[in-house]
């Protein structure tokens, strides 16, 4: 049973809204080549929504620059993100899905800064857009 999202789409809707490259990532678990998006050394005070619903996922004081090539933050809003156990390419890893769409945003590892949250919410840009603070 597929599970129900707070948005539902069609994946030719999805297909017609987003980027080749948006839905490459987004609907089909893609991964954007690292320390090539243009959140990855972003750090302006906002908000970082799902690019494919808007929903919000991130607060800006929660980005940190792990040196990984994606943005990474140490923690999401809370009931923001769903977390799908992810054994592909022989690795074990946590999925990060954006909780209302259920798109793929990245995965989420234990090597974040320790004096924080301890994870690192590995995402790629292009699955994500920044609202200013300022």
């Amino acid at each position: 049973m597929e599970k129900k999202y707070g948005v539902q789409k069609t994946e030719q809707e999805w297909e017609e809204q987003l980027s080749a490259e948006e839905y490459y990532v987004l609907r089909q678990k893609g991964t954007e080549r690292p320390h090539t998006g243009q959140y990855n050394l972003h750090f302006e005070n906002g908000d970082y929504h799902c690019k494919a619903c808007n929903a919000l996922l991130f607060k800006s004081d929660h980005k940190f620059e792990s040196g990984c090539g994606w943005p990474s933050f140490d923690q999401a809003v809370e009931g923001a993100i769903e977390y799908i156990r992810d054994t592909s390419h022989g690795m074990i890893r946590t999925e990060t899905l954006c909780a209302n769409c259920g798109s793929h945003l990245g995965h989420v590892f234990n090597d974040g800064p320790r004096e924080t949250t301890g994870q690192r919410y590995c995402i790629n840009s292009v699955s994500i857009d920044f609202d200013s603070a300022e």
